[in-house]
């Protein structure tokens, strides 16, 4: 009885599909963040009659022939990188991408991390860090007398300071761009990594060829469709239901054959 194992499959794989639903969901008010779709791709057929094979001595061919499939296998969980909405807040430190790039940023191991979420803060040395304090490449360091911070959409940082007019220029946000975005590795804390998927690093100032600007005071918001992902929680647990039918179906007709006599 094949479809007890293909039931269990499918069971399975709509069973991935709502956990990656669950946690497009769960992180809808994620600042940055990027929602993930399940793809699937049936499993090996089983060839009864093959197809394409002579069926006589005359040369004729079967034209279709019996192939039975296994059921259902996850083939990846793609992220889809479309642009979030924009979120005005006001705080100076608060940046977004419009367009395309990473903000890197230096994780405790010597690795770069990239991340669209810009809700960035000063650390005790006036360095502008993530909210685990990891330090963000390029914008310099804003010094403590500086009493307005100004980042233009080329992402030079500049500040005023106490006393003076004139603005100074301490940095620029470093940006990076992959052939293959949804080849990144995310490690949680709204990073990834490069990998080989992804493809190497091309860096660059926000504004240049191939790189999105950046606005102050605003932040990219998550670009999850609650109602998109409502519709597709609804699409999985029918299928998982259907899917539970077919065992419970292939149970009572293991359970007649055995009640023969």
């Amino acid at each position: 009885m094949r479809s007890l194992s293909i039931g269990a499959t499918g069971m399975l794989a709509q069973q991935l599909n709502v956990d990656v639903i669950s946690n497009n969901i769960a992180n809808m008010t994620t600042t940055g963040f990027k929602r993930q779709r399940a793809e699937f791709q049936d499993l090996l057929y089983q060839s009864m009659r093959r197809v394409g094979t002579a069926s006589s001595d005359a040369g004729t061919i079967i034209p279709a022939g019996v192939q039975i499939g296994a059921g259902v296998q996850s083939a990846s969980v793609y992220r889809i990188h479309q642009q979030g909405n924009m979120q005005v807040t006001d705080n100076p430190l608060d940046v977004a991408i419009s367009g395309r790039g990473f903000f890197q940023v230096e994780l405790p191991g010597g690795d770069t991390g990239y991340t669209r979420a810009g809700s960035f803060l000063l650390n005790a040395e006036g360095t502008i860090v993530t909210a685990d304090g990891y330090p963000v490449i390029g914008p310099g360091t804003v010094p403590a007398n500086a009493i307005q911070i100004a980042i233009n959409e080329s992402g030079e940082v500049s500040v005023t300071l106490d006393g003076q007019v004139d603005p100074q220029l301490v940095g620029q946000f470093q940006m990076a761009n992959f052939a293959n975005e949804a080849g990144l590795e995310a490690i949680g804390n709204n990073l990834f990594l490069e990998t080989p998927a992804s493809g190497d690093a091309v860096t660059g100032t926000p504004q240049s060829d191939g790189f999105g600007y950046i606005e102050q005071g605003m932040l990219e918001t998550s670009n999850v469709n609650i109602v998109s992902e409502i519709t597709n929680l609804i699409s999985a647990q029918r299928a998982y239901e259907m899917n539970s039918k077919v065992i419970t179906t292939t149970d009572e007709m293991m359970r007649t054959t055995t009640s023969l006599r």
